[in-house]
């Protein structure tokens, strides 16, 4: 696996030399690319936005997070995008079948990285989502949908809180 591309280099659009190998060979699927590739097969124009949010959200593997979670990532890494622009792209990625958006509360939606059809745990002390190890879920049952209308999928979200100690009851 090639090494990840300096986050600047990927934003200012200048692509590094190619990575080599133990041979001096250049590497192939350098990430950037890659992830040029990806948007492009998706049927988004690689813009630098598109490749700077891009590269932080799948750049560390699969994750949950939400609009403003990567907004303060773009910051820290002092991308100049507006927390609009932020929503725009996870919206266009959620379109375009890169990403998976997990209503989980109304307050806030989560964007997973990992858009294969899977089930989550959402820890609520924590506002944290999951990944639900694959246990043979199934669901039974379910309703007819109305004409007109298909199941396009049926997604499982458990809620977990902190145990509470049973209270001692006093005589």
């Amino acid at each position: 696996m090639s090494e990840p591309v300096p986050f600047q280099a990927v934003f200012n659009g200048r692509v590094p030399a190619p990575q080599l190998d133990a041979n001096g060979t250049p590497r192939r699927g350098c990430p950037l690319s890659d992830l040029r590739d990806r948007l492009r097969r998706a049927g988004l124009r690689p813009t630098r936005q598109r490749l700077s949010l891009g590269w932080l959200l799948f750049g560390r593997g699969d994750r949950h997070l939400t609009a403003e979670m990567l907004y303060d990532e773009a910051m820290r890494a002092k991308v100049p995008v507006s927390l609009a622009t932020v929503y725009n792209t996870l919206h266009q990625f959620t379109e375009a079948g890169l990403l998976r958006q997990l209503a989980l509360d109304g307050s806030k939606a989560y964007f997973d990285t990992n858009p294969s059809e899977h089930h989550h745990f959402y820890l609520e002390d924590e506002s944290q989502v999951i990944d639900m190890p694959d246990c043979g879920i199934t669901v039974d049952s379910l309703p007819e949908a109305p004409e007109g209308m298909e199941i396009a999928g049926v997604e499982v979200i458990v809620r977990l809180r902190r145990a509470r100690p049973n209270a001692r009851r006093q005589s």
